[in-house]
């Protein structure tokens, strides 16, 4: 069984569509948890006849997956955001990687939403840093065996880059991870919305600034 965990605030607008595709996968034995950080506005009720289980928790990505990852039962947890579309088969491929790649944990590769074509550029270079550096970042719906997480502590509860830091972790004591072939489709609002080069700018300072130990809270404040 794979739990897929989603980490969800205020995202009514789009939740019934993300979690439309996911619902072949419960179909075969899968289950999709939601872990709500306060929703405002009808997220949850939405939900709620499209998920195995809803949490409630504070709101911070990182503490509502380890929220989802303690109620998780299955062998397998994929962490996915509530903006990203998956492939109605995405299950599938996860374990055939899995089984065949001979290491604990993976992640997507991503297409951005939107057709400016700096954003085709964009999602090039995600893909190939990611498979080149073994860090992943949340938008690319990391996976992994459930033991090796709960092994590892699971997410660093710190308001951002937790997705980079569970990557160092894992690559250090797993290996690099496996790159699935197949794309998530996730949303460029955040680009789009900022503009698109003024944020990646931005992406690649905080970083930085990370690798070389700033404080993530003092990062946070910066990307708000």
């Amino acid at each position: 069984m794979i739990s897929i965990v989603m980490p969800c605030l205020d995202e009514a607008q789009n939740i019934i569509s993300v979690l439309e595709p996911l619902q072949a996968m419960r179909a075969r034995g899968h289950e999709v948890i939601l872990v709500d950080g306060g929703s405002r506005d009808q997220t949850p009720d939405l939900a709620r006849p499209l998920v195995d289980l809803i949490l409630e928790t504070t709101a911070g990505r990182a503490r509502q997956m380890n929220a989802g990852l303690a109620r998780a039962r299955g062998d397998i947890v994929w962490f996915l955001h509530a903006d990203t579309l998956a492939p109605p088969d995405m299950d599938c491929r996860i374990m055939e990687c899995l089984e065949a790649g001979g290491r604990p944990w993976g992640h997507c590769r991503v297409r951005l939403s939107g057709s400016h074509p700096s954003l085709r550029i964009i999602e090039t270079f995600m893909n190939r840093r990611s498979c080149l550096t073994g860090i992943a970042t949340g938008d690319q719906g990391i996976f992994a065996i459930r033991t090796t997480l709960l092994e590892l502590g699971g997410y660093d509860e710190i308001p951002l880059m937790e997705d980079i830091a569970l990557s160092r972790r894992l690559k250090k004591f797993c290996g690099p991870p496996l790159c699935l072939s197949r794309h998530l489709v996730t949303s460029a609002r955040r680009w789009e919305d900022h503009g698109i080069w003024r944020t990646v700018l931005l992406m690649w300072q905080l970083r930085l600034a990370y690798f070389l130990g700033a404080d993530p809270e003092k990062l946070a404040a910066l990307y708000r």
